[in-house]
């Protein structure tokens, strides 16, 4: 056992012992959370923050805890929270900045940087200054009652997002048979069987729009696609593409279709979509506007040859999604991606425990006892039974492999997180389904 190993064991021995001590919790958190142990940390924050539900310090760890797991939304809301208090601690506005960059809010993130910087010098960071630093030299103008307007060669230069070489495939995702035979259709074999497609004159390229419940694999299988052909992969995050700089969002949207062109083939993937093409009837601003309408030209491939460029696209929200993206020619199939059945959550299970300790599962039983859950739901559950035989190894000095009881018992104590989704899709199916497009909720609710 490593030095931090043995640390972890001793402060989770210690909390067991004393499990209302605030400041022991809050210590075995912050040690879990800088060893890069983020969902760990969170599951011992909230222990904490049950027992001292106004601690600052408990509420920022939590936001870290979150902002490492990707959960951006879930840590602004506890930050915005803790910002409304002027007393707010000033690590909380070096996480506010960092949270506003993410989102593209760049010259909102320098302001929460300077902030942070002018109460404590200590916590300045070299490589947040680096990304904020056309923005924070343009808050150091404007503190100036002349702020003189820059020149065209200090703008923000368009993005160089690195194109991968995924090496999944698609006997690395459980279950999604009809999506798979979907992209097969469209993206696959017009790559592996070239000929059929020319002899229909049928171009190599197009759209996919992938929607579905949070977790249940859209991102992944966006990536086994790529990994499937041997293609370059290019993911399009927000923050990749929107700017405060007028017309230069829309001019990094084109470099994105641009870089994919130069590597095709190449799966461009958009994830969360409906956060660059939300319906413009929705919007107040002519900027949003406008970035739309480049999406839809570059889709269409107006000025230049999407030939061998495969656009997927995921969102969880399709009901916020602009309906010109739906026509013809952009993204014109649309897959509902469900939580797995029972068959892809036993499938899911057998991928999540390979190469783990494990003896004679039942899967089975396990997904019969998982209707509704994810895949996100399913991995959560198997890292809820290694850390509960982690816990036993600690006492006994000895590891026990993993067993169906251990995944039932784990499995117990969690609910499926789609269940909150489908309340919210359910509405739009039933009063909001111009064109059958949700036909697919439909018939999943059996309604």
């Amino acid at each position: 056992m490593n030095t931090t190993e043995a640390l972890l064991a001793a402060l989770r021995q210690a909390v067991q012992q004393a499990p209302e001590n605030v400041a022991l919790r809050m210590h075995l958190a912050d040690t879990l959370l800088g060893n890069d142990r983020p969902q760990e940390a969170e599951k011992e924050y909230r222990a904490a923050l049950a027992l001292a539900p106004d601690d600052l310090m408990l509420k920022i760890g939590l936001a870290c805890a979150f902002y490492e797991q990707g959960k951006l939304s879930e840590s602004l809301v506890i930050i915005e929270d803790i910002l409304q208090d002027d007393k707010a601690p000033v690590r909380a506005h070096i996480l506010h900045a960092r949270l506003l960059l993410a989102a593209g809010e760049k010259e909102e993130a320098a302001r929460a940087y300077r902030r942070a910087i002018a109460a404590d010098p200590s916590l300045a960071n070299d490589q947040l200054a680096e990304r904020l630093r056309p923005y924070l030299n343009l808050q150091e103008e404007a503190s100036d009652q002349h702020r003189e307007r820059l020149p065209a060669g200090e703008l923000p230069t368009a993005p160089d997002t690195a194109v991968e070489r995924p090496q999944l495939s698609f006997k690395d995702v459980g279950g999604m048979e009809k999506l798979k035979d979907e992209i097969r259709m469209k993206i696959i074999f017009p790559l592996t069987r070239p000929e059929l497609y020319q002899a229909y004159g049928k171009k190599v390229g197009g759209g996919i729009l992938l929607y579905g419940p949070p977790g249940c694999g859209k991102t992944y299988l966006a990536r086994a696609t790529a990994g499937e052909v041997k293609a370059g992969f290019l993911a399009v995050g927000i923050n990749e593409v929107l700017d405060m700089w007028l017309g230069q969002s829309e001019a990094n949207l084109h470099e994105l279709f641009e870089q994919a062109r130069r590597n095709t083939p190449c799966v461009l993937f958009f994830d969360e979509v409906d956060a660059l093409g939300a319906s413009r009837s929705d919007m107040r601003r002519s900027a949003g506007r406008q970035l739309i309408n480049q999406f839809l030209a570059e889709l269409d491939g107006v000025n230049a040859n999407n030939e061998g460029v495969l656009i997927l696209a995921a969102t969880n929200a399709p009901w916020h999604l602009d309906p010109a993206f739906r026509r013809p020619g952009r993204f014109d199939r649309i897959l509902f991606v469900p939580p797995p059945d029972a068959g892809a959550r036993a499938a899911i299970l057998k991928i999540l425990l390979q190469g783990k300790p494990a003896q004679e599962i039942d899967f089975a039983l396990l997904a019969r006892k998982t209707e509704g859950f994810s895949g996100a739901d399913l991995k959560a559950g198997v890292e809820v039974a290694i850390e509960d035989r982690l816990r036993e190894a600690m006492k006994t000095g000895t590891p026990a492999p993993l067993t169906t009881k251990n995944l039932l018992a784990a499995i117990a104590t969690l609910k499926p997180t789609t269940k909150e989704w489908f309340a919210t899709a359910r509405n739009y199916a039933l009063y909001s389904n111009q064109g059958g497009i949700y036909d697919e909720i439909l018939a999943y609710l059996k309604l």
